[in-house]
């Protein structure tokens, strides 16, 4: 069976999936009218529910969306498909943007988005496995989804297995010690199937991640673990899909993708600033959030 690659169309909810086809490229003016989408659904679902953290959903939706829309292998009606690529959201408080993405490919009814951090629903403040569709693995604490994507990564090699790994990591969460003992070991045992793409808008819960701990040169630090580094505007969809095509021809090595993006980015009042890493829109916010999504690309 030929992997599944999700192809954005006009049908349903935006996508269907299609055989992918070798070298072909998804319209990158159909992925920026689904980042808006995702964009929307995230400061929707986050004012629904009264909390949740909007400034690190819209800084990586670009990151996202590529994969879920233009790169991924997987298959919405078929979770546990063996044959799928599997996406890990180390930084589980952006759940906000996964779930609106899983909505979005299919793997639920985007009904489901309004109930977030409600008791009952599938949809909890932070990713759980054993509740929604398509998560790969439960988290939130942070630093620790580098280590689970190796673990991943090593068997699919021990296995000859042609599945990938992507990890999306936050720049603040690259304070945690486990994080880069994770990157020694992929590096050690060659995982050239593990993508690691840092969220790298350069602000945290606190304030900016210069002030709090610095993490730079990130680029000179990554290399220096024995990774392939590639850097880009993390908003910048071309770029991004260059990026991850480069991954995936890598040998060798595991690739780190350091994206450079905007806290919040897309809501003027939310871009860079340190409050907006949770909490959420009052009405008023809301509407003006949307209203200027509406008037075109994220700026």
């Amino acid at each position: 069976m030929k992997p599944l690659r999700m192809k954005i169309t006009g049908s349903g909810n935006g996508i269907e999936s299609k055989n992918a086809v070798e070298g072909s490229s998804p319209a990158i003016p159909e992925l920026e009218k689904t980042a808006r989408k995702i964009r929307r659904l995230i400061l929707t679902m986050i004012h629904a529910a009264g909390s949740g953290h909007p400034g690190g959903s819209l800084s990586a939706c670009e990151l996202a969306v590529a994969l879920y829309f233009g790169v991924l292998r997987h298959d919405p009606r078929n979770p546990s498909w063996e044959g799928r690529d599997y996406v890990l959201f180390s930084k589980g408080h952006v759940a906000p943007l996964q779930y609106a993405c899983l909505a979005h490919a299919g793997y639920f009814d985007e009904s489901h988005l309004k109930t977030l951090r409600k008791l009952g629903s599938i949809l909890q403040g932070h990713p759980n496995m054993h509740k929604t569709p398509g998560v790969e693995v439960s988290s939130g604490s942070l630093g620790q989804g580098l280590s689970v994507a190796c673990g991943l990564g090593a068997g699919l090699k021990i296995q000859k297995a042609q599945n990938r790994v992507y990890c999306i990591l936050g720049d603040g969460e690259l304070q945690e010690g486990q994080v880069w003992e994770a990157a020694m070991s992929a590096a050690h045992f060659k995982l050239d199937n593990l993508c690691a793409m840092v969220d790298a808008n350069g602000v945290q819960l606190d304030g900016p991640v210069a002030d709090i701990m610095g993490v730079e040169p990130l680029v000179d630090k990554w290399r220096a673990f024995g990774w392939h580094v590639i850097e880009i505007d993390g908003h910048d969809f071309n770029r991004i899909l260059a990026a991850y095509g480069e991954a995936e021809k890598t040998a060798g090595k595991p690739t780190a993708i350091i994206a450079r993006t905007v806290k919040g980015k897309g809501v003027s009042f939310m871009e860079n600033r340190a409050e907006w890493h949770g909490k959420a829109p009052n009405d008023e916010e809301l509407r003006a959030a949307l209203a200027e999504l509406e008037g075109g690309a994220a700026r």
